[in-house]
């Protein structure tokens, strides 16, 4: 089996526009785009390339000059030495091109395979909780109130995406907590918002509210502060997300003890082959490593296969909790209950929604 053609299908995602707490910008009409990798036996494999933040044309042009060459003729099941090659290229192409072609294959290969992709990678589990994961809200009543009703449809942890200031997000923390109880898992996600004082100051709060994990007080440079942190909080702390060198930086934020947990998705770490990784090194130092949402429906896909294929990831994350980052299927993830199930059908599992893309669709590169 060989590669015969790659190719790029761009179509309008159109939202409302929606941001979160620190002024990170989402929606509005972005471009998705469905990336295709042919082969000469007749299966494709697909992903998706690009978010609710950033459209798919600020990636395509680089897969196709750089990635595409390397790739033509080469047979789809060498994944990991094509992963490595491709990886080479990461600084021409973003983590995301080069995770988009990683699904890619691996959707070929669970086709051939007539499996879901987790049962290749060694299924570990069939559900999993999901947390929801809000945008921002201007004030602590409307965090309360979402918080609320994900607590009655039966869901058991939430995550705040606050303002990004201190005062600010201990009273929004405090208010939620008082609203849902002490019987709902609560985490807050910073999104590298402070400095070491003010991460001092909010981890301390959160704490005492008996909160769950305390993700990304600090940007993911700043290890020398994040070791200050973990050693004076004892609530766990998540970083890594973006951390430079994605998986091949991993190891210093673990030998340094400069976070608890690890973290990264197969758009940000550069595909399934690197995110399982990812997993297995933190299960080496019996660590948990919690999967960050993929920015669009086919990556979150992706992510839940690894979820189940994997010990050491507790959680499903459903961000935002509004369901803005679901586009482009025919149906999306389904959360019953607070769960969500393992994929059951070949390869990714999911499928397209061709229709819609005809309708909206707006170019192909190739």
């Amino acid at each position: 089996m060989k590669i015969t053609n790659v190719k790029v299908d761009t179509f309008n995602w159109k939202s409302e526009g929606w941001k979160t707490g620190v002024g990170t910008t989402f929606g509005a009409t972005q471009q998705l785009g469905i990336v295709t990798v042919e082969t000469d036996e007749g299966i494709s494999g697909n992903a998706f390339l690009g978010s609710s933040r950033m459209s798919a044309n600020h990636y395509a042009p680089g897969l196709i000059e750089f990635i595409k060459p390397m790739i033509m003729g080469r047979n789809p099941q060498d994944i990991g030495t094509i992963w490595w090659e491709m990886w080479k290229m990461n600084r021409s192409v973003a983590t995301n091109v080069i995770g988009a072609i990683d699904v890619c294959l691996w959707d070929i290969n669970g086709k051939i395979a007539n499996q879901p992709i987790h049962r290749l990678l060694g299924t570990c589990k069939e559900v999993v909780p999901v947390y929801s994961s809000t945008a921002y809200h201007a004030t602590p009543e409307e965090y309360v109130e979402e918080a609320l009703r994900f607590k009655e449809m039966g869901w058991t942890a939430h995550k705040l995406h606050p303002h990004g200031t201190a005062k600010a997000d201990i009273e929004i923390s405090q208010a939620v907590r008082m609203g849902v109880g002490d019987d709902m898992k609560l985490m807050m996600d910073s999104m590298w918002a402070y400095q070491y004082e003010d991460a001092m100051r909010v981890g301390r709060a959160i704490e005492e509210l008996d909160f769950y994990w305390y993700e990304d007080p600090l940007v993911e440079e700043d290890i020398y502060n994040y070791v200050k942190l973990k050693q004076k909080l004892d609530i766990p702390i998540m970083s890594t997300e973006y951390a430079p060198g994605r998986f091949y930086g991993m190891a210093q934020w673990i030998t340094q003890n400069a976070t608890d947990m690890l973290r990264g998705d197969v758009a940000a770490t550069g595909g399934i082959t690197p995110m399982v990784r990812l997993c297995h090194l933190a299960e080496g130092f019996n660590m948990k490593c919690e999967i960050h949402h993929g920015g669009n429906s086919l990556n979150n896909v992706a992510n839940l296969h690894v979820t189940m294929a994997v010990p050491n990831c507790e959680f499903f994350e459903f961000f935002p909790c509004t369901g803005n980052n679901e586009y482009g299927l025919v149906e999306d993830i389904q959360y019953v209950d607070g769960y969500v199930h393992a994929p059951t059908e070949p390869g990714l599992g999911y499928e397209i929604d061709w229709d819609l893309v005809k309708r909206e669709h707006t170019g192909t590169l190739e």
